[in-house]
């Protein structure tokens, strides 16, 4: 891997920590992208522990042939498939599960990629490259109505109307197939952001997690990663935009707080349904230090909690 597609792990210690670790365990890191989290949970588990990673990403798989321990496993699969792929390797049970969720370095920096307007690259933004639509297929047909939702909702863009009716008067045109095509017309009518803030950079958001499917994923992907842990077992995940995050509290309060009963059940408190997990400490956010050696960590926050 050349240096400019290193990737800077987030939280790297407290997410390791937050797991704590039982060195004979199982373990899941649900996003493996360049393996940090990974070597880190492979340094502390014995010869008996298991590591079973996965990533949707042909590119963080190839990386991850490097990785060579007899206690570790690679799937090239979404977290959403994890209850499956876990059940065909006979394994129902875990210790800890960590997600950590968001684009990797590599892939913002891989021009080829299309997920980033600071290159001129053709508009794919594929997590996994061998299947679905590129953006650039998808823009090329999308409805006017659809695509102003989508980067509204996805990208919490203001001025997502206007962005719709430019891409498709533009497509009517030219096919828009490049990045620097796309960021130069989402900023012919978008106002200037903030100082530093590329007008694009919403809308480039948006596309990304629409096409992924990223929040429906991990709307999937957290209730089936919980129900593998064991009595005292660990899930950790880091989230990195507000959409994201919203969907990790809601689902840790949900299973944080025992079931809602019917008004006037005559049941006594010792027979009231237990809550089936519970939440760890407050979320956590990189300190000052991480954020000024890794800006891409600025955004991050971390959630834990426990199986009861």
């Amino acid at each position: 891997m050349s240096e400019s597609l290193q990737h800077e792990t987030v939280l790297l210690e407290a997410a390791v920590a937050a797991l704590n670790i039982q060195p004979d365990g199982l373990y899941i890191d649900a996003t493996f992208g360049r393996g940090g989290h990974s070597r880190h949970i492979l340094a502390q588990l014995s010869e008996r522990g298991r590591l079973f990673a996965f990533d949707k990403d042909p590119m963080a798989i190839a990386a991850g042939k490097g990785l060579a321990d007899t206690r570790f496993t690679l799937i090239h699969s979404g977290f959403e498939h994890v209850a499956e792929e876990m059940a065909q390797r006979g394994i129902t049970q875990v210790n800890g599960v960590l997600m950590d969720l968001g684009v990797s370095s590599p892939q913002l920096d891989d021009a080829t990629r299309g997920f980033s307007f600071r290159f001129d690259a053709p508009l794919d933004m594929r997590m996994d490259t061998t299947r679905g639509q590129t953006a650039a297929e998808w823009l090329a047909q999308v409805g006017e109505t659809e695509l102003k939702e989508v980067i509204s909702q996805y990208g919490e863009e203001r001025y997502a109307r206007a962005i719709a009716r430019a891409v498709v008067a533009q497509r009517a045109i030219a096919p828009l197939t490049t990045t620097k095509h796309l960021a130069q017309l989402v900023a012919s009518v978008v106002p200037a952001r903030e100082p530093g803030q590329n007008p694009a950079t919403r809308t480039f958001q948006a596309i990304r997690i629409y096409l992924n499917r990223e929040l429906e994923e991990l709307s999937l992907a957290l209730p089936r990663c919980a129900a593998l842990l064991v009595s005292g077992g660990r899930l950790v995940v880091i989230s990195f935009h507000s959409l994201e995050d919203r969907i990790v509290k809601r689902f840790m309060r949900e299973w944080s707080s025992p079931p809602v009963l019917p008004a006037r059940l005559p049941i006594r408190a010792a027979d009231i349904p237990a809550a089936k997990m519970r939440l760890v400490g407050r979320a956590i956010r990189p300190d000052a230090d991480e954020v000024a050696a890794n800006p891409r960590a600025r955004s991050a926050v971390m959630r834990v909690m426990e199986a009861l």
